[in-house]
């Protein structure tokens, strides 16, 4: 009894460091720091706004330097300037659109809840045969309610300016 108690604890601490090592010989390179840093700074909505399908592949082409710092719209202004700021990149600020969001008429609105469920960031509430808002903190602009809706009762407007999204116009040279 006691040498099978024995034999199977050295077997299982045999095991243990041999998988210990193997861990250490065969693991996988980490990926580039940048690219965390700059995933973590996008909206993370996978909207497919930028051509990219989602945060983590347009993260990856800005790191490497094949998209530009403005490929998302629903980060607006304030995310192009802070990746031109960490990548070294010079940015037009007047070369950057404003945030599309979406609105519905509710005359035309027939709570068909289609919307509703196409919405990536659930920013759309309401209740079956009933009114749907839009809640614009939510909202990233990727129209993809639109193509749901079967009313065409949504339509994308640029997002009004608060104090948190009003910029100064660039100062002409005299």
């Amino acid at each position: 009894m006691l040498t099978a108690i024995l034999a199977l604890a050295a077997m299982g601490i045999l095991l243990g460091a041999g998988l210990g090592l193997a861990s250490r010989f065969f693991a996988v390179t980490d990926e580039n720091p940048l690219i965390k840093e700059i995933e973590a700074l996008l909206p993370g909505s996978q909207c497919g706004q930028c051509g990219y399908p989602g945060c983590s592949a347009a993260a990856t082409a800005l790191a490497e330097g094949s998209a530009p710092v403005t490929c998302c719209p629903p980060g607006g202004v304030g995310l192009a300037e802070t990746l031109a700021d960490m990548l070294g990149v010079t940015l037009d600020s007047d070369s950057v659109a404003a945030p599309q969001l979406a609105q519905i008429n509710a005359a035309e609105c027939t709570g068909c809840t289609r919307c509703f469920k196409a919405c990536p960031t659930d920013a759309i509430v309401g209740a079956s045969g009933q009114i749907h808002l839009v809640l614009g903190s939510a909202c990233t602009g990727c129209s993809k309610c639109i193509d749901a809706c079967p009313e065409d009762c949504i339509a994308l407007a640029p997002q009004e300016q608060t104090l948190d999204t009003w910029r100064w116009a660039k100062p002409q040279a005299a």
